[in-house]
């Protein structure tokens, strides 16, 4: 098999990564190391296309996390605009550039982002890539062909004043933040799905357990109310991180020392760059601390991860619950969505809650991956933010996906499994629990092994022990007292839940 010339577009397609070309024609393009040739309908250049040759890893182009692109053009849009606030770039060029990046950002030429996710350099190829296509769109505003950067240069001015180590985390963080506010609805919808069930479910009993044990009744109302809870205060935690990434290094360049760039370069730029995304940004206090630093995406991460894991937690709740349905726990129905079985007819399988469990796994795994890449960021700059923003994009997109498909393919459809639970709690031993104050622990033991051994009900026993009255006993072990729908012992109110979206 003939290989292709190393500079050929041919040499670094794949079935994921198709560079964009309607063209076989090329044009020559000149860096530092030599000439290239690029495709000459390419709206971006030789830096890119070296990047394509050098890291044919992720089969993914960046352009997969649009939240990314967008951010990039912003930082860009911002960077021009303070530029030409303090004179250090024409008001021509700015005005091309800006407009450049307004159609990136409104979501045009993203097909032109095509450097891998996995790549060397600390994102350097993410960014000139976003350098080579801003400067080719403005050119072309301009009215000049493609590669004229003797008007309008990729580096000299769409990256006037600043250094991949400050553009490359800044965009990350904005992207983080576009990407999670996407991500928190999709969750608070969830949340409402599973307080919705807690309301409808709210009067239906069932044996709680612990321990994989039978314990005390409770309702089907309270278990779901309770992963409403827990998906709120994941919503919250989740939350906490997006103050955190609204502290940006822009400005500082290189190092954090700001070189090449005007002094009042880095408040400028911030002010323009909060007014693009609406979002209140701050410099960072300590710039060089700030580029080297990357324990804000460990943060976000951990909390990403914990909210997976729970999220994961209450989907092996679901799995067991609806297990069965002959020889399983068989107490809820899950909605059918295929058929689970290429040789057993009929079954079904809970194939949603396994799909979401297996994002949590993904996204606890790429939280090592952050935590690995962040411990290895030598002196004045983390190599390996890539890797960081790819994990943590990824399982933010993942964690949305898994949300809604959970909500909208098996939470809203769950149903009770009434006769079956209403026969559990009624030959329930944990019922005896509630008889402790009145008969003492030591006799409940006795007569919950005698009530086990024989089948018989718990009531008869303490009757028969004159332990207690029949009418006593009755009130005692009514299992809407004993699950706090009529609260006796200070149990939790589970029927009243906000309904609506968190703020």
């Amino acid at each position: 098999m003939t290989r292709p010339h190393p500079n050929t577009v041919e040499s670094v397609r794949s079935e994921d990564e198709v560079i964009p070309t309607n063209t076989s024609e090329t044009r020559t393009e000149t860096d530092s190391l030599g000439s290239v040739e690029v495709p000459a309908d390419a709206y971006w250049g030789v830096h890119t296309m070296r990047a394509l040759q050098n890291f044919p890893i992720s089969k993914r182009p960046i352009s997969v996390y649009p939240e990314l692109v967008v951010a990039l053009a912003q930082v860009k849009q911002a960077a021009c605009r303070a530029n030409k606030e303090l004179g250090a770039l024409d008001p021509r060029k700015q005005a091309w550039i800006d407009e450049a990046c307004q159609r990136i950002i409104d979501g045009e030429f993203h097909d032109q982002f095509v450097v891998g996710v996995i790549q060397g350099g600390a994102g350097t190829s993410t960014n000139m890539n976003a350098n080579e296509v801003i400067a080719n769109i403005a050119l072309e505003i301009a009215g000049y062909p493609r590669a004229r950067y003797d008007l309008i240069h990729p580096i000299d001015d769409v990256n006037r004043s600043q250094s991949t180590n400050d553009t490359y985390p800044t965009a990350l963080k904005l992207a983080m933040t576009a990407s999670l506010t996407t991500m928190l609805t999709e969750l608070d919808l969830l949340r409402i799905s599973f307080g919705r069930k807690g309301r409808e479910f709210h009067e239906v009993l069932k044996v709680g357990r612990t321990q994989l044990q039978d314990a005390v009744p409770m309702t089907l109302g309270q278990e779901f109310h309770g992963f409403a809870t827990t998906l709120g205060e994941d919503i919250a935690r989740l939350r906490e991180t997006i103050k955190l990434l609204s502290e940006v290094n822009l400005g500082g360049t290189a190092v954090g020392t700001g070189i090449t760039a005007d002094p009042g370069y880095a408040a400028a730029v911030v002010r323009h760059l909060s007014e693009i995304t609406g979002q209140r940004l701050e410099t960072a206090p300590d710039l060089v601390e700030a580029t080297s630093d990357t324990g804000v995406f460990m943060t976000f991460s951990s909390a990403l991860k914990r909210s997976a894991i729970k999220l994961s937690k209450i989907c092996n709740d679901l799995r067991l619950l609806s297990s069965g349905p002959q020889a399983g726990l068989g107490e809820i129905h899950l909605p059918p969505k295929q058929a689970g079985s290429s040789i057993m007819p009929g079954k079904v399988n809970p194939v949603i809650p396994e799909a979401v469990s297996q994002v949590a796994y993904a996204v606890a795994g790429a939280d090592v991956t952050v935590m690995m890449a962040a411990e290895n960021g030598q002196l004045q700059l983390n190599a390996f933010e890539p890797v960081i923003a790819h994990s943590l994009l990824q399982s933010i997109t993942w964690m949305r996906q898994a949300c809604w498909t959970l909500r909208v393919n098996c939470v809203d459809g769950i149903t009770p499994n009434t006769e079956h639970l209403e026969a559990q709690v009624a030959s329930s031993v944990g019922v005896i629990t509630a008889l402790i104050p009145f008969i003492g622990y030591a006799e409940a033991a006795k007569l919950a092994k005698v009530a086990l051994a024989t089948g018989r009900p718990v009531a008869d026993l303490v009757v028969e022990a004159g332990l207690m009255t029949r009418e006593d006993v009755t009130r005692q072990l009514m299992p809407s007292r004993l699950s706090g729908v009529h609260p006796i012992t200070q149990a939790i109110n589970v029927v009243e839940l906000k309904g609506e979206p968190s703020d």
